[in-house]
């Protein structure tokens, strides 16, 4: 069991650090050729020496990676909702149809208790 377990962490490093060669704009096409070839030849001490000369960029592309989708999730949530869509935006647009005569006194009371709710 242990060494299935170590087997398993071993190919989510392997997996890790290849999605970090390929997806560092850092790198040059011949660096990213250069630790492939590294990390397949001598997996282990590739990936070692991978995480030790650059561990820190590792992190930082994490966080770079994680701050992107967090925007564009936030974005996309934006898009969905749209602007002005907040219950009191919508009171505030009720209380422009009724005093532009739209709707009565009735009809606004009607639908902002029919939003408060």
């Amino acid at each position: 069991m242990l060494w299935f377990f170590l087997f398993f962490i071993w190919i989510w490093l392997l997996i890790t650090v290849f999605a970090d060669i390929f997806r560092s704009d850092d790198l040059s096409g011949w660096g990213k050729a250069l630790w492939t070839i590294f990390v397949i030849f001598l997996p282990y001490l590739g990936v070692f020496v991978y995480l030790i000369a650059r561990g820190k960029k590792m992190g930082e592309h994490a966080v770079r990676d994680a701050q992107r989708q967090d925007e564009q999730m936030r974005a996309y949530v934006q898009s969905v909702t749209g602007p002005g869509t907040s219950t009191a935006d919508q009171i505030a647009k009720l209380h422009e149809l009724q005093v532009k005569g739209a709707i009565t006194e009735e009809e606004f009371q009607a639908q902002k208790a029919k939003l408060l709710s």
